[in-house]
Formats: structure tokens, C-alpha cells, sequence
């Protein structure tokens, strides 16, 4: 894991002190192994009046990452943008909270990136 470059897919804007506790503590461990994580909360700067710029910034840096690490949250809007460009570029990801989340029935976000996070492990 030294050196790997991780971008974390998570909720910024509206996450719960909770959220953000888990995912500090999951940088943390993903740093001391070595890996540098670009968190969307402290990387991208989020001062910006349309989110045109956030999400440019994150998709260069998506573009960059080794892999991508989802927290997923179904009601972060900004998650779907940062989804879809990472699906677009067909990076491995990993699901962090997997721990918390439940299939859907029919077709869902959620499902996809329990279907892709499948397959990405597969492939290993």
C-alpha cells in the first residue's frame, strides 16, 4: 500500500459527525500504511458558489488515484458525480462502510457499487 493513491468518495457537505469520525479514522489507518489519501473534506477546496469547480477538481483527482474508496451514503448528491466519474475511468474501488449497507430492490446506486465493488474483487 506504500505510495498507492487513494481518492475517498464520501459525503462532505451534509455528513454526520459520525460520518466524518469514521472516515478520519480510515485515513488514518490507510496513512500509516503508507498510502495518500485525497479526502474531498480537506483536498478540495470548498468554497464554490455552483460546485463546477469542486467537481473538476475531483474528477483530476479521481483521474489520478490508483484506486478509488467509496463511503457511501445514498442521500450525497456530490457521491453520484464523483460515482460516475470513477465509473467512467474504471478505477478498482473498494466500499468502506459495507458494514452498513443493504441491497435494494430493483436497480439502485446503492446495488451498482455493490456490483462493481463485487467484480473489482474478483478481479484481484
Amino acid at each position: 500500500m506504500i505510495g498507492k493513491r487513494i481518492f475517498l468518495i464520501c459525503p462532505v457537505r451534509n455528513a454526520t459527525e459520525l460520518q466524518k469520525n469514521r472516515m478520519e479514522h480510515y485515513i488514518n489507518e490507510l496513512t500509516l500504511i503508507g498510502a495518500n489519501v485525497y479526502y474531498p473534506a480537506r483536498d478540495t477546496n470548498q468554497v464554490d458558489d455552483t460546485g463546477y469547480r469542486i467537481c473538476s477538481d475531483n474528477a483530476k483527482a479521481i483521474k489520478s488515484a490508483d484506486e478509488v474508496h467509496i463511503f457511501w451514503d445514498k442521500n450525497s448528491t456530490g457521491s453520484l458525480f464523483d460515482i460516475g466519474v470513477a465509473f467512467s475511468l474504471k478505477k478498482k474501488i473498494n466500499i468502506v462502510n459495507d458494514d452498513e449497507i443493504e441491497k435494494t430492490d430493483g436497480k439502485s446506486f446503492t446495488n451498482m457499487i455493490l456490483e462493481w465493488n463485487r467484480r473489482c474483487k474478483v478481479r484481484k
